[in-house]
């Protein structure tokens, strides 16, 4: 497993802290955000002029492209983030389920919008994955293996968040080794309580709330996944640098830990 960072949580300071702070923690590779109103990193109506940066900065700071987050799934915005992981050398593009929980016809509307994406991502060789998401159409286990079942393309992968897992009553442990053959990304953070948001940023820190994290990752390791884990903590726009640089450093020792203690490194 890779570990890395996704660089919302730097979404307050330019695209170069994000990595240079992301390299210090001690991370493989970033995942770069896409995510409007929360960063101003890979903005992808622009996304040409900073191609060349993103590259750079991949080269000086030692930090593999692990995943972007592009939360759409409007086609033009899809095929814009498509062809700028081409060009950048990104492999996995991480989307919303969008929908709503509890409605099939949101569920089968959102699993043929993902099924077309995924093979349009096909077509430009790289992989679209979607992970459940509180009050999503695809939200939960059920949900997800719904869209596993409907979905074949191998262009397509299930994006696993244990924290919405669990705010969505399940046991995140369980729940990864349900559908852990089609995992091709992680998202990973901690929470505490399972209300509607995840908590606030520094409670999103691995270690610092209820999931079992190490039986997450023990799962991963003995199913051979071999992907990308990436850290998503969101809420930080306003956080002060240091306190950005904190949580990530925080959760890069709990990861390690989490990975030492299955075997995994």
């Amino acid at each position: 497993m890779r570990l890395g960072a996704n660089s919302v949580l730097f979404g307050g300071f330019d695209m170069e802290t994000a990595f240079k702070y992301t390299a210090m923690a001690g991370y493989d590779g970033i995942e770069l955000s896409a995510i409007d109103g929360m960063s101003e990193h890979l903005v992808l109506n622009r996304w040409q002029e900073t191609a060349e940066e993103i590259k750079r900065l991949s080269r000086e700071y030692g930090l593999e492209l692990l995943a972007m987050e592009q939360p759409s799934q409007d086609p033009l915005v899809m095929e814009t983030a498509f062809q700028a992981a081409v060009e950048i050398g990104i492999p996995i593009i991480n989307c919303g389920p969008g929908g709503t929980s509890g409605d099939a016809a949101s569920l089968a509307e959102r699993i043929d919008s993902l099924g077309q994406l995924s093979e349009m991502a096909e077509r430009y060789g790289v992989t679209l994955c979607v992970k459940a998401h509180v009050g999503a159409a695809i939200w939960n286990t059920p949900t997800t293996l719904a869209a596993m079942e409907a979905i074949t393309s191998p262009a397509f992968g299930i994006d696993m968040d244990p924290s919405h897992i669990h705010r969505g009553g399940e046991n995140p442990v369980e729940a990864i080794a349900a559908v852990v053959s089609r995992v091709k990304h992680v998202h990973i953070r901690d929470c505490r309580g399972r209300q509607q948001n995840p908590g606030p940023p520094p409670l999103q820190a691995n270690g610092r709330g209820d999931i079992d994290l190490v039986g997450y990752i023990r799962v991963l390791h003995e199913a051979g996944y071999a992907g990308p884990v990436d850290l998503e903590v969101i809420g930080a726009k306003d956080l002060p640098l240091e306190q950005c640089i904190t949580i990530a450093a925080e959760s890069r020792g709990h990861m390690q830990a989490c990975l030492q203690a299955c075997g995994a490194r």
